[in-house]
């Protein structure tokens, strides 16, 4: 079927584009930080997260997974899951010992445990305890070791190892509006939509980025550059241009999940906020980022993951 016989998606006035997510493999590992309260546990959290959007320069892509109650931790007090990825578990585990070591020992009465205890394991406390310059004991409970540093808090309690598996980073979606106040509404809206489910992150700045990138650069020694084609001040000046003249501001989410189905499912719900909102509320167009396939293995369809119906 030729480009101009496909049939068109649009769900409250919003044009669906027939196109894909490209995502690719990545290593992750789930953390469990406690603390006295859940506000220092968010301290730590947000912290230990920092710097880490992307593993272009940051060398893991974290984030905050949720809240956690007192009776969901190992130690019965509040926490927060953090979720993290890196292009390898040597990487990774480079990641969670700085991150750990640098956020979470330092932050007032924290813990850190593992999340996920199926999968290769990565030191966690396990090189930390020499912090503890030979007064750091250890506990065996169930099989399972733990770290008591002494700090001037009292103690710092750190799981030995916590496990890595594999999981998938890049899925994304675009969001083209009207304006910036409605492309920051649909994004907002996205996000917590996305954020409700579990095992997936949006790494970016309140989990939105407005810098997508293309491959390449006029200048060699950039690998990408801003992707012109959806940048508004650009319109009749690149050869090439995805935007209307209606279309003023482009709104891009990026996200990482412990699974491909993980994504999927935090796409399809993320695009389902945005159409709730509709073309009234300012969102036109919705598309997603892809290298023709080149880059990843796992294609997330957006037409597929919305059941692909027709005009609504």
């Amino acid at each position: 079927m030729s480009e101009s016989m496909v049939p068109t998606l649009v769900r409250n006035g919003v044009l669906v584009d027939d196109s894909f997510a490209e995502a690719f493999p990545m290593k992750a590992t789930r953390l469990v930080v406690t603390a006295h309260t859940l506000a220092w546990a968010r301290h730590a959290a947000v912290a230990a997260t920092g710097f880490a959007t992307s593993v272009i320069a940051c060398g893991c892509e974290a984030g905050i997974e949720r809240e956690l109650e007192a009776d969901q931790t190992p130690d019965g007090r509040p926490g927060v899951s953090l979720l993290i990825f890196s292009m390898s578990g040597k990487e990774l585990a480079k990641q969670v010992e700085r991150r750990v070591g640098q956020c979470v020992l330092t932050c007032p009465t924290t813990a850190v445990f593992a999340g996920l205890h199926e999968g290769e394991a990565i030191p966690l406390g396990k090189n930390l305890r020499f912090f503890g310059d030979g007064w750091q004991i250890s506990k065996l409970i169930a099989g399972v070791r733990y770290w008591r540093i002494p700090v001037m808090d009292g103690e710092f309690v750190a799981q030995e190892t916590t496990a890595v598996v594999k999981g998938v980073g890049g899925g994304n979606l675009l969001l083209l509006c009207r304006d910036t106040d409605s492309a920051l509404a649909v994004a907002e809206a996205a996000v917590a939509a996305m954020k409700t489910l579990p095992n997936v992150i949006m790494p970016f700045p309140g989990g939105v980025v407005r810098s997508g990138s293309k491959v390449g650069s006029k200048y060699l020694a950039l690998g990408a550059s801003t992707n012109d084609a959806f940048c508004p001040s650009l319109i009749g000046l690149v050869d090439k241009t995805e935007l209307t003249p209606q279309t003023r501001c482009v709104m891009e989410i990026v996200i990482d999940g412990l699974t491909e189905a993980d994504v999927g499912a935090a796409m399809r719900v993320g695009m389902q906020a945005g159409i709730a909102i509709g073309a009234a509320g300012g969102l036109l167009r919705i598309s997603a980022g892809n290298y023709g396939g080149k880059l990843g293995p796992f294609h997330f369809h957006l037409r597929k993951l919305l059941g692909d119906g027709g005009d609504a």
